[in-house]
């Protein structure tokens, strides 16, 4: 019996003790299997406290970091990156300035610059290609602000607490104005510090703020943000705004709005930032009044198009009241409190008697009487600009835009050609060419040239009734217009300036400067028109007028001058002029098989190599499979899109073959477009 007792004591014990280790065993792999670790209960509380924010990109178009302008754009860039280690910046600009302020912050920081975005021949940035690379980011958000606005902390938890809407969205704020500004930030970026150097809380600044204005009418001092969702940011295209000169962010909203893609609302009231008064006038007086004539007039262009008034002053206000978010429309008198879709209309308060409504709609009654009326209108505004007139004269602008051996390269164009003219100029821009003009044949290209930021001049002798279509070669039109080459040429000759000239439809491969004012003085260097594959290329009119290259000397400006003086008694073009001029009737003056030499003058004409500058006919190039890899192979520098009969079989044939550098669409160059899309930061 006793035996049986302790047996079944063992047993006893030892189903214990297995249950035991069952339940240890069990409890371990639920540690280590199912239950989330220490780390990650932390971080599923810190996400539903909305504590983890979202990456955002701050885009801004900098100045040069000099004097008052660089110390306040300094101030307002490290007050972006205290916020949040999640936040980066990319600065738009070429000034050498801002790529030793960006290296400052030591290898791998979070402050970039951006050269390769498109910009005036002034340095000035366009809107649309600032927007078109910003949309490229791959942060949730990315924000286009001035560069220098100041933020608070309020900036950040605003963004985050809005990047948790189910809907695409897009956000601006005004900051506010003051005329001074006693704080400094830390070496850290991180606190604010007063005069004596102790810390000042932020409530404190939000007060010393309360006493700014609001600059809900400067369109440049707009913070503009969005999430980098699925749906465009409006309907439009556009237009070739120059930054900080026009009305560029009002039309992106009102766009936005009219468009109806995304939800569109202000948050001016929950992000505090501010700036300080501008005492020194800003950028360079010449520079203001170029750009300011672009873009007065293309408000003139557009301004019944995108200032509608599309509720720009009356969209929907997020506004913050103990500590929760809200949204409120100031024109219906409603509240959105959080999870209520038909809002809280201040019309029907005798049916919500709870305290949490009522202190609801006083804190929006408070903030609308802090805000005060909005009374500013764009259209008022246009009423107000400058006609569109020419700021440089000629001599001026060659001097700003020739190299340091005073060589400019000139592009003539009329309207026609504009699509042309801004692939050759992207071209240009990409083989880093900047010592170019432009001379306007028409009123409408100058317009055009001048919203496109290009150092275009008028000339004002140019025909008139200058056709679309119809002004290729061979025609009266086409006669008329070549006649204006030559003049143009010789009068910037005369001025002491080497000359390039190149037609818009030449397409170049690769900078020909070096090579072609290599030749020296007393040289007049020039493209062979000539189609056969063998024999002399310097035979009677195979002089090409539309790509060559002249010193200003004696003997090139004499020639020239013949050239001109022959031209304007000639019933034909520009370009028999030159040949029979500089090569004698019938090759007369004719040295060897590629030159000629004019005897009055002791002027070299030097046909160039057509394996190097080949014209639109040798060996069939335009045919090939790959023009530009069959063109690149034989070394080319040039080819020239000539020998084709009508604008629009030329424009064909150069877009189809990919010789093309301009997006249409979108008015931005084809590889500052792709460049702007392969670069990362998140």
């Amino acid at each position: 019996m006793v035996n049986y007792h302790l047996q079944a004591v063992k047993i006893g014990l030892l189903l214990v003790w297995l249950c035991g280790f069952v339940l240890i065993t069990i409890s371990f792999y639920a540690t280590t299997h199912i239950l989330p670790s220490s780390s990650s209960i932390k971080e599923h509380i810190k996400n539903l406290n909305g504590s983890e924010g979202p990456t955002v990109t701050i885009f801004a178009a900098v100045r040069p970091f000099s004097g008052s302008i660089g110390s306040r754009q300094v101030l307002a860039i490290r007050s972006w990156l205290g916020l949040s280690l999640d936040i980066r910046v990319v600065l738009f600009g070429q000034d050498p300035s801002l790529f030793s302020f960006a290296g400052s912050f030591g290898p791998g920081s979070r402050v970039s610059v951006e050269p390769t975005i498109d910009f005036t021949f002034l340095g000035t940035p366009f809107f649309h290609s600032m927007v078109a690379r910003a949309q490229t980011s791959d942060s949730d958000i990315s924000v286009l602000m001035d560069s220098e606005t100041i933020l608070l902390p309020d900036f950040f938890s605003t963004l985050s607490y809005v990047h948790r809407l189910d809907h695409d969205w897009l956000v601006i704020a005004s900051p506010k104005n003051v005329s001074e500004f006693p704080f400094q930030l830390d070496i850290d970026g991180k606190h604010w510090l007063g005069n004596n150097g102790k810390r000042i809380k932020t409530k404190k600044l939000q007060d010393f703020l309360s006493h700014g204005s609001w600059e809900h009418c400067d369109d440049k001092k707009t913070i503009m943000a969005w999430n980098n969702g699925d749906l465009p940011l409006h309907n439009g295209v556009l237009p070739p705004f120059l930054y900080g000169k026009g009305f560029h962010n009002f039309w992106v909203v009102n766009e936005a709005l009219s468009s109806d893609f995304r939800f569109v609302f202000d948050a001016s009231w929950t992000v505090s930032s501010f700036f300080i008064n501008d005492l020194d006038g800003g950028n360079n007086i010449e520079s203001r009044n170029w750009e300011n004539v672009g873009n007065s007039h293309l408000g003139a262009l557009y301004g019944s198009l995108f200032f509608r008034e599309a509720g720009y002053s009356n969209m929907v206000k997020l506004f913050k009241c103990g500590g929760h978010y809200h949204f409120g429309s100031t024109k219906e008198n409603i509240v959105y409190p959080l999870g209520s879709p038909k809002g809280l209309s201040f019309n029907d308060l005798g049916v919500f008697r709870f305290t949490k409504y009522t202190k609801l709609l006083s804190c929006f009654d408070k903030m609308k009487s802090l805000a005060g009326n909005v009374g500013c209108s764009r259209k008022n505004q246009l009423t107000s600009l400058e006609p569109l007139a020419l700021p440089y004269s000629l001599e001026l602008l060659l001097s700003k835009r020739a190299d340091q051996n005073k060589t400019i390269v000139l592009a003539v164009a009329g309207y026609s050609y504009k699509d042309m003219l801004m692939s050759w100029v992207c071209r240009l821009h990409l083989l880093h060419v900047t010592n170019f003009v432009v001379c306007a044949l028409d009123d409408e290209i100058y317009d055009f040239c001048i919203l496109q930021g290009l150092p275009v001049f008028r000339d004002r002798l140019a025909p008139t009734n200058i056709s679309y279509n119809d002004c290729h070669f061979g025609t009266n039109c086409f006669q008329r217009v070549t006649k204006v080459k030559s003049r143009v040429v010789l009068q910037i000759l005369k001025l002491g300036y080497n000359l390039l000239m190149s037609d818009v439809d030449v397409y170049w491969f690769k900078n020909p400067l070096p090579l072609l004012s290599a030749f020296g003085p007393a040289v007049f260097v020039a493209q062979s028109d000539e189609y056969k594959i063998t024999g002399p290329i310097n035979l009677p009119r195979r002089l090409n007028s539309g790509f060559y290259y002249a010193h200003s000397d004696g003997s090139t400006i004499a020639a020239l001058d013949k050239v001109v003086k022959h031209a304007s008694l000639s019933n034909l073009s520009e370009q028999p002029s030159f040949y029979d001029t500089l090569c004698g009737s019938n090759g007369s003056y004719r040295v060897g098989d590629d030159m000629c030499l004019e005897p009055e003058t002791n002027l070299t004409v030097r046909f160039l190599d057509r394996n190097l500058f080949p014209n639109g006919a040798y060996q069939d190039l335009w045919d090939s499979s790959n023009v530009s890899l069959t063109c690149m192979e034989k070394g080319c520098f040039v080819l020239h899109n000539n020998w084709i009969n009508g604008r629009q079989k030329k424009l064909k044939r150069q877009v189809s073959s990919g010789l093309w550098e301009y997006d249409m669409s979108t008015r931005m160059c084809w590889q500052s477009w792709q460049r702007s899309k392969s670069i990362s930061y998140f």
